[in-house]
């Protein structure tokens, strides 16, 4: 039997219960993101001290392979989106997958500092937009449309809950042996679970013989055909200005968010708590997060976007500001786990916004627009804020800085016209 008639038999056997593949499709997505976690910042600074300890590096030294690595993703993004749109994310996912794979146990092997940073910025640059961020919500958005920020938000769960296992695993792993086995550990998982990725995973739910959100197509007029699957060109998106509004707020809502998390399990050791019990406090609130950004996604679906994006941002404020004022222990320990929770979702909510203003058609390819800039953000976070912690001897400063980002960002997205409003 070819491989052609294995794939097609799958498709005749699914159940044909409301939509069962869209939904199917978001969990396959949640093994991508597993395996593009493994090398994910959160996970990545969560055992900094460890690397650091053996390789004889400071933490600058390891965030500035975060912020490398991140930003190198950000330079693919805009032609991996728009190779999605044209060509679907099968083939992508699944060399992704192999590549990531094989990649971790490379880098487990690292001796020096240019074969480590070589290695984690090749890994790191193929896993984030292929695998947890760009082609996975792309697919949400082409399979669902009234649900699309909730499904987005699954996708957001999925790379949630992702950090959250591996930072365990990682954590685990590394301090009974070594993060060198922690990775290689990590890679060999990721090889045969490329698998069902590739079995599974498609562009659009009229490749198995569906509809957005399952249902049917109604008559539409022309004028509605051309919101819902008009192709927008290039020039077309970087001419509106609530694109620049959306893409500024997100880079500074990502920075300022990022530059915290990098730095959270090292301001809970510091301040006297042990690796294990600060890996926890970011795991548990990497967890709750993950569970509460599909709730935000339905929000936003039932009320709109914008609101809620600005209500998030606002919340974000207040443990923000408390970190200036609570002192370490127990205290600490809970607020870490409260701002993880809250601002979990800032990492998709650009994503959100764009799809309230542009069709799923040009979803990729709008989000590879914004991926460079995204990107840029979450990896000058990581190494922005090493560089203050370093120059001021203080955490202070840097969640001063977000205070200020965040106030931005209410800002722009108070400005954004999205499909509620004229454009």
């Amino acid at each position: 039997m070819t491989l052609r008639k294995i794939l097609n038999s799958i498709y005749l056997w699914y159940p044909k219960t409301p939509f069962f593949y869209g939904w199917l499709i978001l969990a396959v997505s949640g093994i991508g993101a597993f395996i593009a976690t493994s090398v994910a910042q959160t996970v990545f600074g969560g055992i900094q001290d460890l690397i650091w300890m053996e390789m004889n590096w400071d933490r600058k030294t390891i965030a500035l392979a975060a912020t490398l690595g991140t930003w190198t993703s950000g330079l693919t993004m805009p032609f991996i989106g728009k190779l999605v749109d044209r060509f679907g994310p099968r083939w992508m996912m699944l060399a992704a997958s192999i590549l990531v794979g094989a990649g971790s146990i490379y880098l487990s092997e690292s001796k020096t500092i240019w074969q480590f940073f070589f290695c984690y910025i090749v890994v790191r640059s193929i896993a984030g937009p292929n695998l947890q961020n760009l082609i996975p919500r792309t697919v949400a958005v082409n399979f669902f449309q009234k649900r699309r920020n909730f499904a987005m938000g699954i996708t957001a769960f999925n790379r949630i809950a992702g950090e959250s296992i591996n930072l365990q695993i990682i954590t685990m792993v590394s301090s009974s042996f070594s993060w060198r086995a922690a990775y290689r550990t990590l890679g060999a998982i990721a090889l045969p679970l490329s698998i069902p990725i590739f079995l599974l995973i498609r562009h659009k739910p009229e490749d198995v013989g569906d509809f957005p959100d399952g249902k049917s197509p109604v008559p539409e007029t022309s004028e509605s055909v051309n919101k819902n699957d008009r192709i927008w060109t290039f020039q077309e998106i970087i001419s509106l200005p609530s694109f620049w509004f959306i893409m500024i707020a997100e880079f500074v809502a990502v920075t300022s968010t990022s530059m915290i998390i990098f730095q959270l399990v090292p301001f809970l050791t510091d301040g006297g708590m042990t690796q294990m019990t600060a890996a926890a406090a970011l795991t548990t609130g990497n967890l709750l997060a993950g569970i509460s950004v599909p709730g935000w996604g339905f929000l936003t679906d039932t009320f709109t976007t914008k609101r809620i994006a600005i209500i998030i941002i606002c919340l974000a404020l207040i443990p923000t500001t408390l970190f200036l004022f609570i002192p370490s222990g127990l205290v600490s320990f809970i607020l870490v786990i409260t701002w993880t929770v809250i601002t979990g979702v800032v990492f998709v909510m650009g994503s959100m916004m764009l799809g309230t203003v542009f069709s799923r058609s040009s979803f990729g390819t709008v989000t590879g627009i914004t991926g460079p800039t995204r990107t840029a953000a979450m990896g000058l976070g990581p190494t922005l804020g090493a560089f203050i912690i370093s120059s001021t001897n203080s955490y202070n400063p840097v969640f001063i800085a977000a205070i200020l980002g965040y106030f931005v960002v209410v800002f722009l997205y108070s400005s954004v016209r999205t499909e509620s409003s004229p454009l």
